[in-house]
Formats: structure tokens, sequence, C-alpha cells
């Protein structure tokens, strides 16, 4: 069994996500890219994608390396489709990653990995934006979440409600009183309102090369992004009326 397993979530539900998660970045696709951003960390003791369904599985496959594993189910919701894929790679803990998200941080995910290691009561660990939800719900894009895999598979027995299984780990971070939530603030300098960072429309893939024209592909943190967007506050200010228009619940 592995300690912690990274798990990046690429469901396609659109044609329009199945384009974008074939973009090119940086010699890979989006999709790619976003999973050897995962493989990086070094506090990660495996890492596999979980699709949609089986006709989702070949397009996938020939999006990410052939040395990460593809989990396909038939299950239903993202939710069932998580704990399916435990019983397929068992581990104690799991670290989830959005598929839409490029500039995810390897640096935070291992600090995440650290954090709940050094607290071995907690259930639940990921960074809190300044507003007091997870920042994972954030349009930020540089975020993941730790969880136990016990937990995981509590919450799939309890949750009924469409948006606890549409979101895999709602149901944990929705219910402090069941489990042991530990909240990292977000480092202040990207934590804001006018920072977008995931890729969800057409927009977002501009904004996206614009940042990797400007940095490169090699070191590209939270850090360097936060230092160049703090000089470019027309692009801010376009982030910001993107972020009102398309609010994540």
């Amino acid at each position: 069994m592995l300690k912690t397993l990274g798990i990046v979530q690429a469901c396609f539900a659109t044609q329009h996500f199945r384009c974008m998660a074939q973009r090119r970045l940086g010699g890979h696709s989006l999709l790619g890219w976003i999973v050897r951003r995962v493989t990086d960390c070094t506090r990660l003791d495996g890492v596999i994608v979980v699709a949609c369904d089986t006709a989702e599985q070949s397009f996938v496959a020939e999006l990410v390396p052939a040395d990460v594993p593809v989990f396909v189910s038939d299950q239903s919701s993202p939710l069932h489709r998580f704990a399916r894929a435990l019983e397929q790679y068992p581990a104690e803990s799991v670290v989830r990653v959005r598929g839409d998200n490029p500039f995810i941080d390897p640096g935070l995910i291992d600090r995440l990995v650290t954090v709940a290691e050094s607290h071995p009561d907690c259930d639940y660990v990921t960074y809190c934006s300044r507003d007091g939800r997870p920042a994972i719900l954030s349009p930020v894009g540089v975020y993941a979440e730790w969880f136990r895999a016990a937990v995981l598979r509590r919450a799939a027995r309890a949750g009924k409600e469409p948006a606890d299984l549409e979101h895999v780990t709602r149901y944990v971070y929705s219910h402090p009183e069941k489990f042991n939530l530990r909240l990292i603030p977000a480092p202040r300098e990207i934590d804001r309102d006018d920072v977008r960072l995931l890729v969800d429309i057409e927009e977002d893939w501009e904004h996206t090369l614009t940042i990797f024209e400007a940095l490169g592909t090699e070191a590209v943190d939270w850090q360097r992004i936060a230092g160049l967007l703090n000089h470019q506050p027309a692009l801010r200010r376009r982030m910001a009326t993107l972020n009102r228009a398309h609010a994540r619940g």
C-alpha cells in the first residue's frame, strides 16, 4: 500500500474541455503537463489519473505520460470513482489535483503533505483562502488538497446530496463536526480576487500562454507568477472580471 497517492481528476464532459486538454504546453498536452507537474512532487509515492468512463480512457491515455496509470470506472459520480480508484490503487492518503490547473505548484503540494504528516490526527488538509473557504474552490489554480483514504470511503457511503457526489471532497470539508480539518493560510501574495490561473474558457488559455511566454516553463512557481502579475495591472483587472463572471460554487 502506498503512503500518499496523487490523483489527477481528468473528466471531460464536453468537447470544449477535450479540446482544452489537448492544447500544447511546454512540449506536452495540457493534461500531460499538469500530470508531470504532479509527478515532480517529492512527497508523493505514486500518481494516477482518474477518467470518467471507458469511452474516455484511450483519449486520456494518449495525453498523459506512459508511466502514469489511467483509471476508469463505471461509477456515475466523481466521488464514487475516486473511492473505486482507491480499491485498485490502495493508499493511506490522497492528494487530489484538478485537471484544469496548469499552474499547480509541486512545492505547495509537498508542503501540504508535510503538514498532514506532522498532524497525524488530521483527516483533511488544504490551503485556505482569506474568505475562509478551501482554496481548492478558488480560481487561483495552484492548490491541491490532502485527505485520508478512509475519510473518502466514509464520504462515499454518507454523501447523498448531488453536490456531495459531484465534488469529491465537499462532504468532508462541509462537515467539520465529523472530520478533523486543517486549513493552511494560502500565500497572501496570490490569494487575490484578481488572480485566475485555471483553464476553463478560451481567454484563460490566452492568459496561460502570456504567463509562460514571460516566465518560461522551467520554474513556473507561484512566487514568480505572483511577481509577474504584480506588474501586470491590466491582466489582473481582466482576471478579476472573469472571476466575477465565472464564479465557482
